[in-house]
């Protein structure tokens, strides 16, 4: 599950192509063609976009397959944690049964463990459960199906989901977005965006018919634009300064300290548990803040503290559902998607 904590994928793929060793947020890219893993500042050839994933440790790049650079060496001499080959062969087991019922005790017999060490073990270092890993594969095999042309009813049975009801109940291409939509890459929708001046930047507002899809803080507009249209690749994107008055009014409002709560239509994909964590989140009060271990306890699940962190960083509509109230659990600043000063600057502003 190539995620990390607040970076793009382009400032990744930007710190790869520079070199970069220093970085808002630890990750390691994997080339595919070769089997490795490496630093971002790897002196190696660089290798193709189309070739490379990113992963937030050497450990969830490890699950995926990848061996470690002999030349950065991303461990730094690290040893390999408890538990991780028994993870990463349990990992591949679920990937090549992905669409049958595979059940914890079944799993924790592969390798050898009770059920209820293995679940420790697993959730410690993958970020989620065996069966929450399961789901997110699920729906990864349904939207690929879908995006190759496969018909829904075939992409339906293929990934295992028995019925179209258990699709819609398990929400894989995401809230605001139905199965046939996705499958045409959102072609036929329509997202209308406006972009302005904030106090933290350029400020881009985004939505369809529905409700918000993304709010986005940057400093250049064509940057702004770049990420949008990676995330709507085949809609039809609009630029009209008039748009979402009120919508742009209420934002406005609340970065100036005049509106603390932001209620908004929101058009937003997410899985069931992003979903969970984005409500938690919008329900923290103007002013406070919750650590990452807070809110996956807040939410029934005190093991996913990587999984919570993963949720804030996907977040597309920050202020509405308000992620940079999450900290580190020392009170650090930890990570955001849209850069360290933004989210200080915001938190002083709210405590003022």
């Amino acid at each position: 599950m190539p995620k990390t904590a607040s970076m793009t994928t382009n400032q990744m793929w930007a710190a790869v192509l520079s070199r970069s060793t220093s970085t808002p947020e630890p990750f390691v890219y994997a080339v595919r063609t070769t089997g490795i893993y490496c630093r971002p500042g790897c002196p190696s050839r660089r290798p193709r976009r189309d070739s490379v994933s990113f992963f937030s440790s050497p450990d969830i790049a490890e699950i995926a397959g990848y061996r470690e650079c002999r030349r950065c060496r991303p461990r730094q001499g690290k040893a390999v944690p408890a538990g991780l080959p028994d993870t990463r062969r349990a990992c591949a087991y679920i990937a090549k049964h992905a669409g049958e019922t595979v059940t914890l005790a079944a799993l924790a017999a592969k390798v050898g463990t009770s059920p209820s060490h293995f679940q420790r073990t697993f959730t410690r270092i993958v970020g989620i459960s065996p069966r929450a890993y399961q789901d997110a594969l699920r729906a990864r095999y349904f939207r690929g199906a879908l995006r190759s042309g496969t018909d829904l009813s075939s992409a339906v049975y293929d990934a295992g989901y028995g019925s179209t009801s258990r699709v819609y109940e398990r929400s894989p291409t995401g809230r605001g977005m139905t199965p046939a939509i996705y499958r045409s890459g959102g072609e036929g929708s329509t997202v209308t965006y406006t972009i302005l001046d904030s106090a933290l930047g350029r400020l881009l507002i985004a939505g369809t018919p529905k409700g918000i899809c993304a709010v986005m803080l940057g400093d250049r507009d064509a940057v702004l634009e770049a990420d949008l249209r990676a995330e709507y690749s085949q809609a039809e994107l609009t630029r009209d300064e008039t748009a979402f008055g009120s919508w742009v009014r209420a934002v406005a409002a609340h970065l100036d300290g005049r509106r603390p709560h932001l209620d908004l239509p929101l058009d937003v994909q997410g899985t069931a548990f992003q979903w969970k964590v984005w409500r938690h989140l919008q329900s923290i009060p103007y002013g406070e803040t919750r650590s990452y271990s807070e809110v996956a306890a807040a939410i029934g699940s005190p093991s996913a503290v990587r999984a919570v962190a993963r949720a804030c960083a996907t977040n597309k509509v920050c202020l509405v559902i308000p992620c940079h109230r999450v900290v580190a659990r020392d009170g650090g600043l930890a990570g955001y998607r849209w850069g360290i000063a933004r989210k200080k600057k915001l938190l002083q502003k709210e405590a003022e």
